[in-house]
C-alpha cells in the first residue's frame, strides 16, 4: 500500500510513520508534504497513492480545500488534533477520521478499511465513496422558533445566521427578528448544509447570504460585514480565517 502523508508538524510525522511501519510493515511512503499547496502540487505531478493520511490544519490552510472544486480519486484518512471538522472530513470522502495521537488499534483499522474497499469494489474506490456521499444526510431544510410566546415554522434558507446568547441559541432573519430554537449551536453546526452555513465564532453560524464581505484586521484575524444589523460585524480568529476565505470561495 502506497501512502502520502501531509503534516506540517515534523515530530508528528515522524510519530506517525513509526506506527504506520509497526500497524502495516509492508506499507510505502511514497510522499509527504507540510501544506495544502505542496499536497497539491505533490499529487498533481506524481500517480495517485493507495491511500492519503492528511493533517486537517497544515501550515497555510486546512486540508479539505483540496477537496474544494475536484475529486480526489483516492481514499483519505484524516488526522487531527480537534475533532470539530468532522462532518466536513466525511463530505469530503473520508474513510476513516484518527485524532492525535493516532493509537496502532485506529491506524491498522482505517488501513484495513482501504485494503477490504480495494479487494471487493477494485481500484475505482473513489466511485463508491461518492455513492456513499450520495446516500449521505440530507441537511435539515427547516426548524421550530418561537417568538412571543408561538411557534413558527422557519426555513433554513431564510436565516442569516444563528447566534448563541446566554447558552440560548436564536434564528436570526435578515430583518433582525430573533426566533429562539431548542438545538444548541453545536449541533446545528451538524444538522446544516456546511456549504450554505459556517461556523464564523464560538457564537455565531453566519449563512453565506448574509455576508456582506470581509477584509483582514491584522494579527491573521478577518473582519467581516454581515448583512443583517443584529450581529453588525464579526471578527473571525487566525485559525478559521483560511477555512472561511475557502468556504465563501466556494
Amino acid at each position: 500500500m502506497k501512502v502520502f502523508i501531509a503534516e506540517d508538524e515534523p515530530p508528528a510525522r515522524e510519530r506517525l510513520v513509526e506506527t504506520l511501519a509497526r500497524v502495516a510493515p509492508r506499507a510505502q511512503v511514497v510522499g509527504h508534504a507540510e501544506s495544502v499547496q505542496a499536497t497539491a502540487a505533490w499529487l498533481a505531478a506524481h500517480p495517485a497513492p493507495d491511500v492519503l493520511m492528511l493533517d486537517i490544519q497544515l501550515a497555510d490552510g486546512l486540508s479539505l480545500e483540496l477537496f474544494q472544486g475536484c475529486e480526489l480519486p483516492v481514499p483519505v484518512i484524516f488526522t487531527t488534533a480537534y475533532d470539530r471538522f468532522a462532518l466536513e472530513a466525511f463530505r469530503a470522502l473520508a474513510v476513516d477520521y484518527l485524532l492525535k495521537p493516532v493509537a496502532d488499534d485506529a491506524l491498522r483499522a482505517a488501513l484495513a478499511k482501504v485494503a477490504r474497499m480495494r479487494e471487493h469494489f477494485g481500484a475505482d474506490v473513489a466511485a463508491l465513496l461518492r455513492q456513499v456521499e450520495a446516500a449521505g444526510p440530507r441537511w435539515r431544510q427547516r426548524l421550530l422558533g418561537k417568538l412571543g410566546g408561538q411557534f413558527h415554522s422557519l426555513a433554513v434558507a431564510d436565516v442569516a445566521c444563528f447566534v448563541s446568547v446566554d447558552k440560548l441559541t436564536f434564528a436570526v432573519l435578515p430583518d433582525g427578528r430573533r426566533y429562539q430554537v431548542e438545538t444548541p449551536l453545536a449541533e446545528l453546526q451538524d444538522e446544516l448544509d456546511p456549504a450554505l452555513f459556517f461556523r464564523a465564532t464560538r457564537q455565531v453560524l453566519i449563512a453565506a447570504r448574509a455576508v456582506r464581505h470581509f477584509a483582514p484586521a491584522g494579527k491573521g484575524r478577518l473582519r467581516v460585514e454581515s448583512a443583517t444589523t443584529a450581529i453588525g460585524e464579526l471578527i473571525v480568529s487566525p485559525d478559521r480565517a483560511a477555512a472561511f476565505r475557502a468556504w465563501l470561495g466556494g
